[in-house]
């Protein structure tokens, strides 16, 4: 529906339903009768004598009852589902051309957003989901699970790895009572009931909210970062703080083909710390010292995993020497990764 359909649309379903408040009672009282008389209606409601001529004759153009030009006249109810299935019909596309528009929020190249609404958070809590191309790293509630199952399943299914934190624990259906791997790559479980519920799709585009706003507690706001320099935020926590203090529930090799992307430095190298044979990475990011863009490719010669499996490197050979690659917000290394690809067989 082209925006000149939408407003004319929204124009005619608002016309048909503008009925005053005369016409709203006499329109209920002919229901109740069936058929009634000009003075009856007039009897039967609040409506002045003089007024009830032009009200009936206002619902006869709205289609929702008849006249019959006799002595008296009669004002004759409209079966409902004649007189509004049409409207229905218009009503339902409607609904279904808003709810597309609505469901898919803006996204400038780069945005940072506040939401109190309820019902928004869980829109953008959807879009992030479903327009994850690669990896999602998420932490909601079993009730948001049951909300965004099929979306995970079908994200899970076309190859999105996806990393899943539900809290509360107590609240969480056990792994051989729940197949968790329909909808998620690895999931843990997390006792806090504190535990934000938040989304990252490719390390780009994320929501952060508190847990009351997707319940029925007073505090309601989220933060929606879509290629922004604070968007780090989420997925830094999300890795470091959530994901670390969580506990294992389901979790399985990666069996993607070569080449696989990531977002997060954590996933890519919890993957390849056991490979074997030869494998080649494009890192892009940027230059921890200059903070300028910064790509570089080279064969993977070492994986570094902290004690905790909280920080982690690699370091590739590349023509220039060797490069350590960090992930978001490195210090140490030589490149922040934004974005890695591993391969198998060398860069073409």
């Amino acid at each position: 529906m082209t925006d000149d359909d939408l407003q004319r649309t929204l124009a005619a379903v608002g016309s048909r339903f503008d009925f005053g408040e005369y016409e709203i009672e006499a329109y209920v009282t002919v229901l109740e009768h069936g058929r009634l008389t000009a003075s009856a209606i007039a009897d039967e409601t609040d409506i002045p004598q003089p007024r009830v001529y032009d009200t009936v004759r206002s619902l006869a153009e709205h289609g929702v009852v008849e006249i019959h030009e006799s002595r008296p006249m009669q004002v004759v109810a409209i079966d409902p589902e004649e007189a509004f299935g049409e409207v229905r019909t218009t009503l339902d596309d409607l609904v279904t051309a808003l709810e597309r528009r609505y469901t898919a929020p803006s996204r400038g190249a780069e945005a940072v957003s506040l939401i109190k609404s309820r019902r928004t958070i869980l829109r953008y809590l959807e879009d992030v989901i479903t327009s994850a191309e690669y990896e999602l790293l998420l932490s909601l509630t079993p009730d948001l699970l049951a909300r965004f199952e099929d979306d995970l399943a079908d994200r899970h299914a076309e190859g999105v790895s996806i990393d899943l934190l539900l809290a509360p624990a107590a609240e969480i259906p056990d792994a051989d009572e729940y197949d968790y791997t329909t909808v998620a790559s690895a999931v843990r479980s997390r006792r806090g009931r504190t535990t934000p519920v938040a989304a990252v799709a490719d390390g780009e585009y994320s929501i952060y909210a508190a847990r009351e706003a997707v319940t029925d507690g007073a505090e309601r706001y989220g933060v929606t970062f879509n290629r922004s320099e604070l968007g780090f935020l989420v997925s830094g926590f999300l890795n470091t703080v959530v994901w670390a203090s969580a506990t294992t529930l389901v979790e399985r090799p990666d069996t993607r083909p070569y080449p696989r992307r990531y977002a997060s430095i954590r996933r890519c190298v919890q993957e390849l710390d056991d490979s074997d044979g030869a494998l080649y990475v494009t890192v892009r990011g940027r230059d921890v010292e200059t903070g300028e863009p910064r790509t570089v490719e080279g064969e993977l010669v070492d994986v570094a995993v902290g004690v905790d499996r909280v920080t982690a490197s690699l370091t590739l050979r590349t023509e220039d020497g060797e490069v350590d690659i960090g992930g978001q917000a490195a210090a140490f290394e030589d490149v922040e990764a934004a974005e890695i690809v591993v391969d198998d067989e060398p860069p073409g």
